[in-house]
Parts: structure tokens; C-alpha cells; sequence
């Protein structure tokens, strides 16, 4: 599976503390981290959300090769090889769950450190299923509010774990599982858009139904 980019849109941004920035437009880069065995939809369903709504989207394999063994046997061929990529620019990041997947995600130091640089930056990271437990690990979630996949409430340390399908804290963003892909995807929209813009996107893609 070959992802079609899209050519960068200009909007304004809200702040990781939910206040607008009038005035101001910006244009954002947003990377999708790949990795053997995500969850497919997760990996899938902000890319193309947030390609729809005009943004710029770069999924980027971590496995040294560009393409991707999802968790269901669907092969996705990445944009571009993490060791290739400058993540400097980057305005969120994106981690897709998926138990193996958060494995592969956890065990790459490089990552890691983007990850810690962008989070001390204040920058945009969203994680959703298995991932934030990630998150938790790094120390991101203390004081926060944020959701995982059911039973990993624990891994969310520092953080108060809530069962919705996803929620913005600051400058994070977390989702529950599959099902809520959807909803994730919506939220990151949402961020970089607003109210408006989403509630437009989401009666084009008759969601809900």
C-alpha cells in the first residue's frame, strides 16, 4: 500500500493550551511512526484524516526498511525511513498502538530522543491504544489526564487514566483503542483546525452515522 501525500495547507494553530493563535498562520508537518506489528487502523485513519483536511503528512518506518508488517497482515509502505528523517520541523507526532508495534516503538533510542526533545519543545505528540503507556514511561503523562487500551491504566504513570475515547492534555494527545480511531483522528483535526472545520470534515465523511 503506497500513501499519496498532500501539499501543505495554511491555518491557524491552536495552542497545546486550547487558546487560538488569531492571527498567526502557520504551516505544520506531522509525522506518523511506523513500525511491525501496529494496528493498521490506528497507523491509517489520522493520515488520512488529516490529509483530507489539507494537511502535510509523513509516515516514517523505524524498521529500517520502508515497508510495514501491520498487526493484520496489511502491508503499508512508509513515506520515508526514520534515519533519513529530520523530525526537527515537526509540529506533532503521531504513535499508532498495536502490542508488537508499541514494543518496536519503545525499543528504538532514536525515537526516544525525538520524542524528549519535541515534548521538552512543547511540541504536539498523540499516541493511542497500547502507545500511551509509552507515553507514561517517558514521564510525559504526569499531572495529566489521558486513556489507553483497557488494562494498561497502570503503565499511564503520573497520569489520571479516563475511559473516553480520547482526550487532549496539554500538548498531548491520547486515544483508547481501534474503535476510536476515528475519534482520535477527529480530535488531531480538531487541534490544528478548529470546531468548524472538523464539524465540515466529519458530515463529509458521515461520522458519525
Amino acid at each position: 500500500m503506497r500513501l499519496i501525500r498532500t501539499k501543505w495547507n495554511r491555518r491557524s494553530l491552536e495552542k497545546p493550551d486550547g487558546k487560538s493563535t488569531k492571527g498567526r498562520f502557520n504551516m505544520a508537518k506531522i509525522y506518523v511512526i511506523l513500525a511491525d506489528g501496529c494496528e493498521e487502523i490506528e497507523a491509517l485513519t489520522p493520515v488520512d484524516l488529516l490529509r483530507r483536511a489539507g494537511d502535510e503528512v509523513v509516515t516514517v518506518s523505524i524498521m529500517g526498511r520502508k515497508m510495514i508488517a501491520g498487526a493484520h497482515g496489511i502491508n503499508i509502505e512508509a513515506d520515508v525511513l526514520l534515519e533519513d528523517t529530520d523530525t526537527a520541523d515537526a509540529d506533532l507526532i503521531i504513535l499508532p498502538g498495536g502490542g508488537v508495534g508499541t514494543e518496536n516503538i519503545e525499543s528504538c533510542e532514536p525515537l526516544k530522543e525525538i520524542l524528549i526533545s519535541a515534548n521538552e519543545g512543547g511540541k504536539r505528540i498523540a499516541a493511542i491504544c497500547a502507545a500511551p503507556r509509552y507515553l507514561g514511561a517517558l514521564g510525559f503523562l504526569k499531572g495529566k489526564k489521558a486513556v489507553v487500551y483497557p488494562g494498561l491504566e497502570d503503565r499511564l504513570t503520573g497520569a489520571e487514566a479516563l475511559q473516553v475515547p480520547t482526550v487532549t492534555d496539554g500538548n498531548i494527545t491520547t486515544g483508547h483503542g481501534p474503535g476510536a480511531a476515528c475519534d482520535f483522528g477527529f480530535e488531531l483535526v480538531r487541534l490544528f483546525h478548529g470546531e468548524e472545520k472538523t464539524a465540515e470534515l466529519k458530515a463529509d465523511f458521515v461520522y458519525p452515522y
